[in-house]
């Protein structure tokens, strides 16, 4: 009689721990839980098309380029600041790599230049922030403006520039090559799930010795293998679904590589706390040391030259540069940011997170389309998601205080 109470109690006390869990982590779940819910919906609202080994691998190609602009934007607005000329300025940029290879340049020797283009350009913006003290939406907008005109006589008179050069299409449209090995599936995406499995289990390992070390409270044994095995369900399905393809795209590689940086600089670096410490306090982090304009420099030039990787990529994906590239993706980027639980306040968000707020964008677009509801209905309910996430935001934050 009593070991069963005791395996009632166990249970009672496993289910108020994962409720705890939720709650204390409800920003950070609730987004996760939302992408599923609409993986699963538009797959069931397709018959299966949504979560095809193509589309899935499409889908991942047209997240790819906002992915990357949402990560410096992410950084912009911990610091309490705001970027609105990113769109234009990929889209200025991305003409330009288009107008130099189609010059006879080389697209590795156009790639760091175009780089090197965007953090000017960021400087330049950050410089009227930082050191003259002009609001950074004044200073954005007049960017977008500028930017956008730039990019219309940039392309004024050829209309669409297309692009020869396949190596520079395969950054975007290309996969990681195979293992000699004849298959049906792609075995080295197969091979890179599991690697990627085993990582998740020794980082969960470590973190949680780690936080023992400093006498932390810690989730139970089987919360913690719970969430693990649950991310590892994750990791293997999307390979598995991929593998039935082409394998990885080159474009995840370059978002993965993106976000492991930021993720690292963040979190692992003295430059990450003192970004965290302008958005919580700017005034306290600049008496405690920090050179706040030296940080809004970085920040600026950081998302100018994010917004032009994100111009190669969406250049490459489309093989040319058109008079409307650019547009809405800062909307997109700024949305992603926010999904992802960047607060309204500052001081708060991750990168990781705000991978997973694009891809709740993107799919949200992708399924739409999938279904063949009309473009304009798409922004309405892109627009809704957008305004409930920044008002879940602050209403979990009001109740956290």
């Amino acid at each position: 009689m009593s070991n069963n109470r005791d395996v009632v109690n166990e249970r009672e006390g496993l289910g108020r721990e994962l409720l705890g869990l939720l709650k204390g982590n409800i920003r950070d779940y609730v987004m996760y839980i939302a992408l599923v819910l609409i993986f699963i919906f538009f797959n069931i609202q397709t018959e299966g098309t949504f979560l095809s080994s193509r589309n899935l691998s499409d889908l991942i190609k047209q997240t790819g380029y906002v992915s990357i602009i949402a990560i410096g934007m992410t950084v912009i607005l911990i610091i309490k600041h705001i970027d609105l000329s990113v769109g234009y300025v990929a889209g200025f940029l991305g003409a330009i790599a288009a107008i130099m290879m189609k010059g006879g340049m080389s697209p590795w020797v156009v790639i760091p230049i175009v780089l090197l283009a965007g953090c000017a350009i960021g400087l330049y913006q950050g410089i009227l922030v930082a050191k003259v003290g002009v609001p950074a939406f004044v200073v954005t907008l007049a960017g977008m403006f500028i930017f956008r005109g730039l990019l219309s006589l940039t392309t004024a008179g050829t209309g669409t520039i297309v692009v020869d050069s396949e190596g520079f299409k395969n950054i975007s449209n290309g996969f990681i090559p195979d293992l000699p090995i004849k298959s049906s599936f792609h075995e080295l995406t197969l091979l890179i799930g599991l690697v990627a499995i085993i990582l998740v289990i020794f980082s969960q390992i470590k973190s949680r010795k780690n936080l023992r070390k400093y006498n932390f409270n810690v989730s139970s044994l089987p919360i913690a293998i719970g969430k693990v095995l649950f991310i590892s369900l994750i990791i293997m399905v999307i390979m598995w679904i991929l593998a039935g393809y082409k394998g990885i795209p080159w474009t995840a590689v370059i978002v993965g590589f993106v976000l492991f940086i930021y993720h690292f600089m963040l979190n692992k670096t003295r430059l990450g706390r003192y970004i965290y410490g302008i958005g919580g306090n700017a005034e306290a982090a600049e008496l405690s040391g920090v050179n706040v304009k030296k940080v809004t420099l970085f920040a600026f030039a950081s998302v100018s030259m994010l917004a032009a990787l994100g111009g190669i990529l969406y250049t490459s994906r489309l093989g040319s540069a058109s008079p409307q590239a650019g547009l809405g993706f800062e909307l997109d980027a700024i949305a992603s940011s926010y999904i992802g639980g960047v607060s309204v306040s500052g001081g708060i968000g991750r990168v990781t997170n705000t991978i997973i707020g694009a891809l709740v964008i993107m799919s949200l677009t992708n399924g739409m389309n999938l279904m063949g509801i009309d473009v304009s209905w798409q922004y309405v309910v892109k627009g809704v998601i957008f305004v409930l996430a920044v008002a879940f935001d602050v209403i979990t934050r009001k109740k956290s205080k």
